[in-house]
């Protein structure tokens, strides 16, 4: 006759880990997680585009346009526009010493649009307008801005 110990024992031991079910269960939760995360991966990073358009065209563009100033005399005018940052513009007397920024791709927004410039600006007149046309990609409100 068993002891009520070793019975004890016996109906623990039987019940240690889990079921083939359970196992299943938790994948599919986690498939389930991982597949909803993937699919929403363009809305956590998509609604930054906007943040960082702003930080390009108030922040990262200073250094290198100011540098093109002390070198050159002036800021790019609207007819060369960014371009003269990446290439040398003609008549540059010797002074450029660019390349100021890497690559034509950071000439666009994250929308795909060419940023726009003007110099003299129209809204910082003894400065220069950089501006994004933003998601839309035309000149209204949602436009980002370096004024």
């Amino acid at each position: 006759m068993m002891t009520d110990q070793k019975k004890r024992s016996r109906a623990l031991s039987s019940r240690r880990g889990f079921t083939l079910i359970e196992i299943m269960l938790v994948i599919g939760l986690m498939v389930l997680l991982v597949g909803l995360v993937v699919t929403n991966v363009d809305n956590l990073f998509g609604n930054n585009q906007a943040t960082l358009v702003q930080f390009k065209v108030k922040e990262s563009f200073k250094t290198p346009l100011t540098s093109y100033r002390i070198h050159m005399g002036n800021f790019p005018t609207t007819q060369q526009g960014l371009k003269a940052l990446i290439q040398r513009p003609e008549n540059d007397g010797g002074r450029w010493r660019g390349p100021y920024i890497e690559g034509e791709e950071n000439l666009i927004d994250a929308w795909g649009n060419p940023l726009q410039y003007r110099y003299p600006g129209t809204n910082n007149p003894t400065s220069y307008d950089l501006f994004s046309l933003g998601p839309d990609g035309t000149e209204s409100g949602d436009d980002i801005t370096n004024w």
